[in-house]
């Protein structure tokens, strides 16, 4: 990225003037330096997260077209892993 000198001019209101000079002093950075790592700041703070994603997504083929949303296939999903596993009743013997 090439460097580009820019000048820009903005109005601060005296506490806005006063926290610039405070971190100048403490610091010991130029009012441009301390300007530039607030803006590089308050970028970082409102720029929107990357979009999360589930891993392993679409590299399985189970086989089934409707494996997520029909009923039989995950009528006990998770529930043996968690120990909550549902027993089912036993059958008669006498029909």
């Amino acid at each position: 990225m090439a460097w580009m000198n820019m000048m820009v001019q903005a109005r601060l209101d005296q506490e806005t003037q006063a926290a610039l000079e405070r971190l100048v002093q403490h610091h010991g950075w130029s009012t441009s330096k301390v300007i530039r790592e607030g803006i590089r700041l308050v970028e970082k703070q409102h720029t929107p997260a990357a979009r999360r994603e589930l891993i392993g997504i679409g590299n399985y083929d189970s086989g089934l077209p409707n494996l997520a949303t029909n009923r039989k296939f995950i009528e006990d999903f998770g529930q043996k892993s968690m120990g909550r596993a549902r027993r089912k009743p036993a059958r008669s013997a006498v029909r």
